[in-house]
C-alpha cells in the first residue's frame, strides 16, 4: 500500500474528529485530580504534626475526625512531616485523623462558572473576598461577616499573599494628608503614603485617636484591622468611635484576642491585602491597625511552638523579620497609582519606649506619635507628646513657613516643660528669662490648641491658620 493509497479524511470528518478531541480535552481538564490525604500523628499545644502529605508552606488543610473538622495551615515541616497551626478549636481530634488539602478557586468566593467546559484553576494558598461590596461591613480573618449582614456573594476572592513592590517604582511621598486632628496637621503633618506608629501604653486614647482620623481623614477607603484586642472593643469601636459616618467607607477586620495566633496574624495580613487591593485600583486608602504589637505576639506564639529559640525579651528573631514584611506592603503604589497611608498602634508595656517591638517599629516606620500618660491623666486629649513625636516626611509635604511655625511652637512647649516644676512651686522669678516668660504667657493657649474633642474635625488649612494666629497674633 503506497502513500497514494492511504485513506484521507474529508472535511466533515476532520471537523468531527477535531470536535471529538476537543470534547475529550474538556473532559480531562474538568476531571478532578487524584486527591491525597495524610494522617494526624501528633498534637502538642497548638502545634499539629501530620504525615503522608507533601504541601508547600502556607497551604490550607482540613483535619477531619468523624463528624468533627478543623481548618489548619502549614507553617513548617521536618523531613516527611508537616507542622500545622489550627484556625479553630482542637477539641475532638484523635490520633490518625485525616488531613486533606483545601483547594481554592481562583475566581469567585462562591464559584458559579457559567461555562462548564472552562477548567477551574485552583490554588493551595488562602484566598479571601475583596471588593467594593464589602464597604461598610465587619468581617473576621476568614472573610466571614460578623455584622449579621448577608454573605459576601458579590466579592471576588483574591490571594492575601502579595509580591513586594519595587522600591524604585513607588511614588515618593510629596503630598500632605489632612487627618482632621489639629495637633497632627499643624505639628506632625502626615504625607499621603506615609507609615506611622502610635506608641503608648493601655488606656491613653489610642482607639479614640484612630476613630477621629477614620472620620475626618481625606481618603477614599478606610481599612481597620482590630488585631488581638478585647472582643468587647470591636462593637464599641464600630458603633461609638468609628460611627455611621466613618463606617460607610470602611471595612473592619476583627481578630479578637481569643482567636488562635494564626488567625490573629491572618487578620493583619487580610487587612493589609484589602488596602493593597483598593490601592491597586488607584484609590487612596487609610489603613488603621490596632495593634502591631499583638501581631508580633501572635507570631511569637507560633515561632516558639515551632521550636525557634527566644532572643530579645522572649521574641524569636523571625518576629523582627516579619514586621517589615507586613509594613512594607503599605505606602504609595506604582507611579501614578493609589496610596496606603498606614497607622499602627504599638503597645509600650508599662509605657516602656524601649520595648523591643516598639524599638523595631520606630526603625521601620516613617514616624511615630507618642501618647503620654501624664497628659491623659491631666485630661489633655489627644494626649500626643509633641516633644517625643516626629513625622519624618513633614519637611517634604509642608511649606517653609509651616515648618518654622511648628518649630516655634515646639520650642515654647519644651521651654515651659523644662521649667514646669520651678513654676509650680513659685521658684521661678518672672523677668529672669524672656523666653521662659513668653512660654508661661503662651502655654495656656498652646495647651488649648493641642487639644480637640473626639467628634470635632479641624482641616489642615484651618490648623495652619490657627497656628499662625497663636504665634504671630491676629492678622491685621
Amino acid at each position: 500500500m503506497t502513500d497514494h493509497d492511504a485513506p484521507t479524511l474529508t472535511a466533515p470528518a476532520s471537523v468531527a474528529m477535531a470536535a471529538h478531541l476537543q470534547a475529550h480535552r474538556r473532559l480531562i481538564a474538568n476531571t478532578p485530580a487524584l486527591e491525597t490525604s495524610g494522617r494526624l500523628v501528633r498534637v502538642s499545644g497548638l502545634l499539629m504534626e501530620a504525615s503522608g502529605l507533601r504541601l508547600p508552606l502556607g497551604s490550607v488543610c482540613v483535619v477531619r475526625d468523624g463528624e468533627y473538622a478543623s481548618e489548619a495551615e502549614v507553617v513548617g515541616f521536618s523531613r516527611e512531616h508537616l507542622y500545622l497551626m489550627p484556625t479553630g478549636d482542637l477539641a475532638g481530634l484523635s490520633p490518625g485523623a485525616v488531613v486533606e488539602p483545601v483547594r481554592y478557586p481562583s475566581e469567585r468566593l462562591h464559584y458559579r462558572d457559567p461555562l462548564p467546559e472552562r477548567p477551574r484553576k485552583e490554588s493551595l494558598t488562602r484566598r479571601l473576598p475583596m471588593g467594593e461590596s464589602m464597604l461598610g461591613r465587619v468581617v473576621d480573618p476568614a472573610g466571614q461577616p460578623l455584622d449579621g449582614g448577608p454573605p459576601l456573594y458579590q466579592a471576588r476572592a483574591y490571594a492575601i499573599a502579595r509580591e513586594p513592590l519595587n522600591a524604585m517604582e513607588r511614588d515618593p511621598v510629596r503630598l500632605p494628608l489632612d487627618v482632621g486632628v489639629r495637633a497632627i496637621n499643624a505639628m506632625l503633618t502626615v504625607g499621603r503614603g506615609q507609615r506611622l506608629g502610635l506608641f503608648a501604653g493601655s488606656g491613653v486614647g489610642k482607639s479614640v485617636l484612630l476613630g477621629m482620623m477614620a472620620r475626618h481623614t481625606q481618603a477614599d477607603v478606610i481599612i481597620v484591622g482590630l488585631i488581638g484586642e478585647r472582643g468587647r472593643e470591636v462593637k464599641e469601636f464600630v458603633e461609638d468611635i468609628l460611627g455611621p459616618e466613618g463606617r460607610r467607607r470602611a471595612i473592619v477586620v476583627a481578630a479578637p484576642a481569643d482567636l488562635p495566633p494564626l488567625m490573629r496574624m491572618q487578620g493583619a495580613a487580610y487587612a493589609t491585602a484589602l488596602a493593597s487591593h483598593f490601592r491597586d485600583k488607584g484609590q487612596h486608602v487609610l489603613l488603621l491597625m490596632d495593634s502591631l504589637t499583638r501581631y508580633a505576639m501572635a507570631h511569637r506564639e507560633i515561632a516558639l511552638a515551632l521550636g525557634e529559640p527566644p532572643a530579645t525579651r522572649g521574641y524569636p528573631p523571625s518576629v523582627f523579620a516579619k514586621l517589615p514584611q507586613l509594613v512594607e506592603q503599605t505606602g504609595n503604589g506604582l507611579n501614578g497609582c493609589g496610596s496606603i497611608t498606614a497607622f499602627y498602634t504599638v503597645l509600650a508595656e508599662g509605657d516602656d519606649q524601649q520595648d523591643p517591638v516598639a524599638d523595631n517599629a520606630r526603625a521601620i516606620l516613617d514616624g511615630h506619635f507618642v501618647l503620654s500618660r501624664d497628659l491623659a491623666d491631666e485630661g489633655h486629649f489627644p494626649a500626643i507628646d509633641i516633644e517625643k513625636s516626629i513625622s519624618r516626611v513633614m519637611h517634604n509635604v509642608t511649606s517653609e513657613r509651616h515648618q518654622k511655625l511648628a518649630l516655634a511652637l515646639k520650642s515654647v512647649y519644651a521651654r515651659y516643660q523644662r521649667q514646669r516644676d520651678l513654676i509650680a512651686v513659685g521658684a521661678y522669678s518672672p523677668g529672669s528669662d524672656p523666653a521662659t516668660d513668653q512660654a508661661i504667657r503662651l502655654y495656656p493657649q498652646v495647651s488649648k490648641f493641642l487639644q480637640q474633642g473626639m467628634h470635632d474635625g479641624v482641616a489642615l488649612d484651618q490648623s495652619l491658620d490657627q497656628l499662625a494666629q497663636l504665634l504671630e497674633g491676629p492678622a491685621p
